[in-house]
């Protein structure tokens, strides 16, 4: 008999879902649990229906490539078992009944810090007790690596693609580090390098981690969400996760395969202003477009908030976000939403100081100003900048630049260019006539004619802007 105590704190958990939620909840446990309900079926209490790890890696198998990574269906196993149920010994063995089963979904789906982290400590360590820094970045990378794996596997990666993004396996070492780099001891410290993974951090160091980095949250619920196929298809409270990864447009069927991995995609698009994260568009590429300034500025100006990218001769991955449409002018532009960031071989966002407001910069065919594209600092000594002499740049910082607070992004101080891109971010500008907006002249036939008679047809007709070079994909 189920002690009071227990269906009370189960009935309030269950409470948290909506009806749909608590069905399709149920119907989870119920095929995990398959295997073990009918043998006993004359003695129901005997049969209690529980999930075994088998259960959950069986489930995966059954297809041929598994949603979810074997590490993670182990660690999310652990999860489950380390619930304590009231009035039960732990007794129960290898199995989770189906009271552990609810309070770990409704833990990790709908709780708040404080409930996820008991959970998350066992997903981490079996063991519980202080755990070293090595496992909390193993536990880091093991989930980084399977949201990437299971958004491919469910075809969620809105036209992202592990074939046209770069190797995403050093992206998801870099992205655990960085999140790793928040990691704060009592007294406030940071440890770092190899000093941290020998650390002991413990229960409460962890919960505070959890607390202020909210990807980690996010990651585990799409993770359960899409890798158990639970709850995916119904809305959120949160929009954290509809805008994980933007759509992306513009690369479709062109053979070109982005500076970009998926975990950067994901970690730079989470500090874009939220109403830019749902969409990027590719409007520069140097592989695409050629190797010249003149060709990048026709395909970046007036096109609205945009990411840059550039690869340097040393494989260094770095760029900026420019919260305002490029204009070809001898003065800085932007506002304090703009940001310089790194992406190999670390992985970093820098934000405004507040110092200056230099935020963005380009210029080209001026005799007296520097000709280029800049980010952060000042002339001759930008945080980012991009020569009209196209592939060389420079990124200085000594110590570091004085808008964005950004350390030399480049491996060497002055660089060579080996490759770029520029992707639009958020809606095109109303001016870019794009919106799927016609022209004047195709909507009106009347206004033709009367522009025919006065012989301004030719210009009009040059200045209607073609549309984007991947509107029709879905």
């Amino acid at each position: 008999e189920m002690g009071n105590a227990e269906s009370n704190a189960y009935q309030n958990h269950l409470s948290r879902f909506l009806p749909e939620e608590q069905s399709d909840i149920d119907g989870l446990f119920d095929t995990l649990s398959g295997s073990s309900g009918s043998a006993g079926a004359k003695n129901a209490k005997a049969a209690k229906k529980t999930v075994t790890l088998a259960a959950l890696q069986a489930r995966h198998s059954a297809h041929t490539r598994e949603p979810l990574p074997e590490p993670m269906t182990a660690r999310l196993y652990n999860g489950m078992k380390s619930i304590d149920l009231p009035g039960k010994s732990s007794g129960l063995g290898e199995q989770i009944a189906k009271e552990q089963f609810v309070i770990f979904m409704s833990n990790i789906l709908k709780g708040n810090a404080d409930e996820k982290i008991s959970i998350i400590m066992r997903m981490i360590a079996k063991t519980g007790g202080p755990l070293k820094g090595k496992q909390i970045q193993e536990f880091t990378e093991d989930l980084i690596t399977s949201v990437v794996h299971v958004l491919s596997y469910r075809k969620e990666l809105k036209g992202w693609s592990l074939e046209n993004t770069r190797d995403s396996s050093s992206g998801v070492k870099a992205l655990a580090s960085e999140l790793l780099s928040e990691l704060k001891l009592p007294d406030g410290t940071k440890p770092v390098g190899s000093q941290l993974l020998e650390t002991n951090f413990d229960q409460s160091v962890i919960e505070d981690w959890v607390y202020r980095v909210p990807q980690i949250s996010v990651f585990l619920s799409v993770v359960i969400r899409q890798g158990l196929h639970v709850l995916h298809s119904l809305p959120d409270q949160t929009n954290d996760i509809l805008n994980l990864v933007p759509l992306c447009k513009g690369i479709k069927g062109r053979g070109v395969v982005s500076l970009f991995d998926i975990p950067a995609i994901i970690y730079i698009n989470s500090h874009l202003p939220a109403e830019m994260q749902h969409k990027w568009q590719l409007l520069f590429s140097s592989r695409l477009h050629g190797e010249s300034f003149s060709q990048l500025c026709a395909h970046i100006v007036n096109k609205g908030p945009c990411i840059v990218i550039i690869r340097d001769l040393d494989g260094f991955l770095f760029g900026g976000f420019a919260s305002h449409s490029w204009e070809v002018k001898p003065q800085f532009q932007g506002d304090n939403r703009c940001f310089l960031f790194s992406v190999f071989p670390t992985l970093a966002v820098y934000t405004y100081t507040g110092y200056n407001d230099h935020y963005m910069y380009l210029n080209h065919g001026q005799q007296t100003m520097p000709n280029g594209l800049g980010m952060g600092g000042q002339h001759g000594y930008f945080g980012l900048w991009i020569d009209s002499d196209y592939g060389k740049g420079h990124s200085k910082a000594k110590p570091r630049c004085t808008t964005y607070n950004s350390p030399q992004l480049s491996a060497k101080e002055d660089f060579t260019l080996d490759a770029m891109e520029v992707w639009a971010v958020g809606d095109a500008p109303e001016s870019a006539g794009r919106k799927g907006k016609k022209s004047i002249l195709d909507v009106d036939p009347q206004a033709q004619a009367l522009l025919e008679m006065a012989g301004k047809s030719r210009q009009s007709e040059g200045l209607r802007e073609p549309m984007g070079e991947d509107e029709e994909d879905d």
